[in-house]
């Protein structure tokens, strides 16, 4: 499909990111289409029947395009059980202290993969990403069959091409600047010490290696900011974190406080809670284990399930995974639709002053 049937997609080139882990839910996901831009649920960690309960009750709140992302199956090399099992060890005291059991560690690589792709066929959707991977082409050409519009997330002008090889119709570019899981196809502990590629100049670089449609996400909060990588060569923006303070959020009172509260002054990238590099705001948490978790998704993520949902209830943010981009300090607890109305006055005003500057 071409650049037109993304832009088609919403009134405004902005995209709502999936998170997973609840701040997608669905009435964020129908007040951001209602308003113009494209909503997003998050269809990881959920069952195949929890996914398209969430994806009825968006229908019942807007009839507007809405997309749904999927986790890729992990198909690399599994854990190594024993580096797990010396993580476990060292979690026995946050068991204690919150007085709940580790998750238990059992065969779920996949999340429910094939069956969320076969409801998605059956009853499609107007759009489905991709992350942690790109599909095989005979799953992109399916979804093109079915008049679903595809987007495959990429951190890399490599995983790009990947993605316009496959058969995508889109390319969701993830600068290092982005709040939660890093979508990179490949995770090797190896790159852990090795920064990622700034947004900005990550889209100019995909932008100059395929011609593929471009959504690009990492630490986007104003409307200048999608200006920015409008002006870069990406043809929408994609926000998580701007959205997450919203009341339709799914996310926990805690993690909306969060994001602005004068104590958590930075972000980093962590293995603590997932296995898999995501950024989140420093607390205790990562602090004290994020040095020594391993390389192990999506093990950990069960296996300190228990402990984030026992912090959240007894209060305690220092406990929890609490996804952020770089730009979280800078997030408005407007509501959904009115934060979409900013954005896009915000964006109109920015463009009219580069026009301006480019006349004169």
């Amino acid at each position: 499909m071409s650049t037109t049937a993304l832009n088609d997609l919403s009134r405004h080139p902005i995209v709502q990111a999936p998170m997973a882990g609840g701040g997608s839910c669905p009435e964020l996901v129908g007040a951001v289409c209602e308003a113009g831009a494209l909503g997003f649920l998050a269809g990881g960690y959920k069952t195949a029947g929890g996914l398209y309960q969430e994806i009825k009750q968006v229908r019942a709140l807007t009839a507007r395009p809405f997309g749904v992302n999927l986790f890729m199956p992990q198909s690399g090399p599994h854990a190594d059980p024993a580096a797990v099992e010396v993580y476990r060890h060292q979690l026995a005291g946050e068991a204690t202290w919150y007085e709940t059991p580790l998750g238990e560690d059992y065969d779920c690589r996949d999340d429910a993969y094939d069956a969320k792709l076969a409801i998605l066929l059956e009853d499609p959707v107007r759009v489905v990403s991709f992350t942690f991977g790109c599909p095989e082409p005979g799953t992109l050409a399916a979804f093109a069959r079915a008049g679903t519009f595809t987007l495959v997330t990429v951190t890399s002008a490599e995983e790009a091409l990947a993605a316009e090889r496959a058969g995508a119709d889109a390319v969701c570019v993830q600068g290092v600047e982005a709040g939660g899981h890093q979508g990179t196809y490949r995770d090797d502990p190896e790159d852990d010490d090795t920064p990622g590629t700034g947004l900005l100049a990550l889209v100019t670089q995909v932008r100059e290696s395929v011609g593929l449609p471009i959504v690009a996400a990492g630490g986007i909060m104003r409307g200048a900011q999608i200006a920015a990588v409008l002006a870069a060569g990406a043809d929408a923006a994609q926000l998580g974190t701007a959205f997450l303070g919203c009341p339709e959020s799914g996310a926990h009172p805690l993690h909306k406080r969060a994001l602005t509260d004068p104590l958590f002054t930075r972000t980093a990238f962590t293995r603590a809670f997932s296995g898999r590099p995501a950024r989140g705001l420093v607390n205790r948490f990562m602090r004290e284990h994020g040095p020594y978790a391993p390389a192990a998704y999506p093990e950990v993520h069960h296996l300190t399930a228990p402990l984030r949902k026992a912090a959240a209830t007894s209060g305690d943010a220092q406990g929890m995974a609490l996804w952020a981009g770089q730009g979280h300090r800078l997030a408005r607890e407007l509501p959904a639709g009115q934060l979409v109305e900013v954005l896009a006055a915000e964006l109109d005003t920015a463009l009219s002053e580069l026009a301006h500057r480019s006349a004169s």
